[in-house]
């Protein structure tokens, strides 16, 4: 019995996540799958979960009952989660395009204040991610797994300057330049 009690509060933890994890539901689809009887209906789920910290994962789930199709669809998102770097912890270090199958969208870092100018499915992974000031626009399928998919492809293209200066060698006040340098004015000869 001690066992059953056991397991009972380790599945409330993971049902929790432990790192205070918010998901949203993006979109709840209703199938029918045609029989001899007639039609057999079941839903599908499209979930973004996501730590608001840098951290974000999506997953779909279908079942006959919506909450079972929402409880698959957050457990697939929970397990394929990744990490984002973000500029001061705001916003994205350079813009990036992003495709999965007919889905295209383009993300661009925004200076504070801006908000997050996105719509629906690209809106709810911005918002789970944490990121608070960003540019995004969809250009291609309106589906809202190719976009949302588009996104995440989009995402994992995102580099920090330390990743990048890493990867070339070079220190990263090589790639981005002193900030505490002058500009060089160059004198011309006649005056």
């Amino acid at each position: 019995m001690a066992r059953d009690a056991r397991d009972g509060r380790s599945r409330d933890r993971d049902r929790d996540g432990g790192d205070d994890l918010i998901d949203k539901l993006v979109t709840i689809n209703r199938v029918a799958k045609v029989v001899k009887g007639g039609r057999r209906f079941a839903f599908a789920a499209l979930v973004v979960v996501g730590d608001q910290k840098g951290r974000v994962g999506f997953g779909a789930g279908k079942a006959r009952e919506v909450p079972e199709a929402i409880r698959k669809a957050t457990e697939r998102a929970k397990r394929g989660m990744i990490r984002v770097p973000m500029k001061e912890g705001r916003t994205l270090h350079h813009d990036v395009h992003g495709n999965y199958g007919a889905g295209h969208v383009v993300l661009r870092a925004a200076t504070a204040g801006t908000g997050i100018i996105a719509g629906g499915p690209l809106r709810a992974v911005f918002e789970t991610l944490g990121i608070g000031d960003v540019v995004a626009k969809s250009l291609g399928s309106r589906n809202p797994h190719n976009m949302v998919k588009a996104t995440f492809d989009a995402l994992q293209r995102c580099a920090s300057p330390r990743t990048v200066a890493t990867r070339r060698g070079k220190k990263v006040s090589d790639l981005l330049g002193r900030r505490d340098a002058a500009p060089v004015v160059q004198e011309t000869a006649d005056a």
